[in-house]
């Protein structure tokens, strides 16, 4: 497979690189996983080979036996940065994207019980679903867009990206304090309440709005 992110309109193909996520960065999503509302970012990392394109199939691994949707808005890096402000963070964004964080609830929970890293719950093959990619000048507020998740049709998340508790600027500057952020580094920002589960035959549609659209299904 290639891991290779497509770019609107051109469909130039840029190579993934690093994918950082946030978790809990919606209160609602916070308060319904039985955590509070964090005061400084919680990260977490996948595999450039948890990424999907779109119109692919995410695999469950027989490890788990619920397998949960997070939808999300991807931010795609275009420059190289290191300990940048909030502004040049922002200047240094190639586009964006919808994604999906799927998630091994079982699998989580057990290692939160346990005190132990998400790696597996987060980073399995097929557990980054990632659609085309827009310019950052297609989109003139990224802070305030629609999203929206359907399985088989049904509405199952809604919600809109100015509820995120810490913005894109303040969140690419956090981050590249600790990582070097890359060309195709891409950054999960956090989903809304409603996440459930998925399983084998589901078909997911996720959309925001002004960004594009994502269809995968689960096998």
């Amino acid at each position: 497979m290639n891991y290779e992110l497509t770019i609107k309109p051109e469909g130039r193909k840029l190579p993934i690189g690093k994918m950082l996520c946030l978790g809990k960065n919606y209160a609602l999503h916070a308060k319904e996983m039985g955590g509070d509302v964090p005061s400084e970012p919680v990260i977490f990392t996948k595999p450039r080979t948890a990424f999907i394109p779109d119109g692919g199939t995410i695999q469950i691994p027989d490890i788990s036996n619920e397998l949960h949707h997070e939808l999300e808005l991807v931010v795609v890096i275009g420059r190289a940065m290191r300990n940048v402000s909030e502004e040049e963070g922002m200047e240094g964004v190639l586009g964006y994207a919808v994604g999906l964080d799927m998630t091994l609830r079982d699998v989580q929970s057990r290692a939160k019980k346990r005190g132990e890293p998400w790696a597996v719950a987060k980073g399995f093959d097929t557990s980054a679903p990632i659609s085309d990619v827009v310019l950052r000048e297609s989109v003139p507020d990224p802070s305030n867009l629609r999203m929206s998740l359907l399985v088989n049709g049904e509405l199952r998340q809604q919600g809109e990206t100015n509820d995120m508790i810490f913005n894109i600027p303040f969140t690419i500057s956090y981050l590249s304090r600790i990582f070097t952020l890359e060309p195709g580094d891409c950054i999960f920002t956090g989903t809304p309440e409603g996440v459930a589960q998925v399983v084998s035959g589901d078909r997911l549609v996720a959309e925001i709005e002004g960004v594009g659209r994502l269809e995968v299904a689960v096998t």
